[in-house]
């Protein structure tokens, strides 16, 4: 395996997708600075997303067209200087303005790191590859959780998204300077049109609102039910809470090893079956052992199913992987900006969480039948 491209890659993975999280932890501080309430925090997460998303299928394009590498040196810089211009806002609207610009820059990188895997790894490797990739992601947005509320009590907010910037910048300047070149691909005629109505894309976009989609949604909320159902103390609530991305950074790589070990549509359904239990569990709500044992699941169903999804989705367009691995991430995210405030929503109108985790494990059970359809051929 060509060490110093996974080590580059997922270097990159991990410096871009801090930047999913590195505002939450400062959202009340931000406040008090600027007087917005929890409604516009929130909008900060969806900003970042809903940019990142809109730049799944023409960040994926480009990497096919004019080379990951490129396209990854481009959207570290922009992430970077996005973070720099964060550090030096005077507003909320300034804030909000920038995590939209940044998110374009996460959007390319993604497609980048997920193209330039394709490009360097064949066979097993580039299964392990991938997965490892999807936990440098996992770990990014992750660590800031503990790390930004380090920073912003010695230094302040800014310095917190300086430090942010530093880190994407000085991994740009490694991918400018020293990146093992990726060896050419095949090329492939096959339009955006032709991606957008092939059927097996949207299942396997459907499978990864069901997997990466559902991780955040739930992660989003669930130091809240940790704290409303438990009484739980907020830091302990979130060093729970977060286990249910940050294992992630195991079961992503994991899932990359079975690969060659059990049939994808299999290790699929599986991962996806113990979700739905998982979320019935938190649905249930009456034990706190069960609660934990449920995070800890939906740490390990969310994160199998990744690398078995982008292998699968680069094998069917191989000169046009960025793109594809684009519009099924795309499809994806739809599952955050439209499942977190979801969530939210069922919430407030019932008054407990137990109706919107059943409605999670309910589309998990969908999702896992529809591997029924799922092929097995692996690049």
């Amino acid at each position: 395996m060509e060490k110093r491209s996974l080590i580059a890659v997922c270097a990159a993975g991990f410096a871009f997708s801090a930047n999913y999280t590195n505002h939450a932890p400062m959202a009340p501080a931000l406040q008090a600075e600027f007087g917005f309430n929890q409604a516009s925090a929130g909008l900060l997460t969806s900003a970042i997303f809903l940019t990142h998303a809109l730049m799944q299928v023409p960040g994926g394009r480009l990497a096919d067209k004019i080379g990951a590498a490129r396209m990854m040196v481009l959207g570290l810089a922009w992430v970077a200087v996005g973070n720099f211009a964060i550090a030096t806002s005077g507003s909320y609207w300034q804030l909000l303005f920038w995590k939209i610009f940044v998110g374009f820059g996460t959007g390319m990188s993604f497609t980048a790191g997920a193209r330039y895997i394709v490009r360097m790894f064949s066979g097993k490797e580039l299964h392990l590859a991938q997965g490892m990739f999807g936990g440098s992601i996992v770990m990014g947005s992750g660590f800031v959780i503990f790390a930004v509320p380090q920073i912003l009590n010695s230094l302040g907010w800014r310095a917190a998204f300086l430090c942010s910037a530093t880190v994407a910048a000085l991994v740009w300047l490694y991918w400018w300077i020293a990146i093992p070149k990726p060896k050419q691909g095949q090329k492939d005629s096959a339009s955006i049109k032709q991606m957008a109505v092939h059927g097996e894309l949207w299942l396997l976009g459907l499978l990864q609102m069901a997997s990466f989609g559902l991780v955040l949604v739930v992660g989003t909320w669930i130091t809240t039910l940790l704290k409303v159902d438990f009484k739980m103390g907020i830091r302990t609530a979130g060093v729970l809470g977060s286990l249910v991305l940050l294992l992630g950074i195991f079961t992503r790589p994991l899932g990359g090893w079975l690969i060659h070990r059990m049939r994808i549509s299999s290790l699929i359904r599986y991962a996806l079956l113990l979700n739905a239990a998982c979320c019935a569990l938190l649905a249930w709500g009456q034990s706190l052992d069960f609660t934990i044992v449920a995070i800890l699941g939906l740490g390990l169903g969310c994160g199998l199913p990744y690398a078995a999804i982008f292998t699968r989705t680069a094998a069917l367009y191989p000169g046009r992987a960025g793109a594809a691995m684009g519009l099924v991430n795309m499809i994806g995210i739809v599952m955050i900006l439209v499942g977190a405030p979801a969530v939210g929503y069922l919430a407030d109108f019932t008054g407990q969480f137990r109706s919107s985790f059943y409605a999670l494990g309910a589309f998990s059970l969908i999702a896992a039948a529809a591997t029924l359809a799922l092929k097995d051929e692996v690049a």
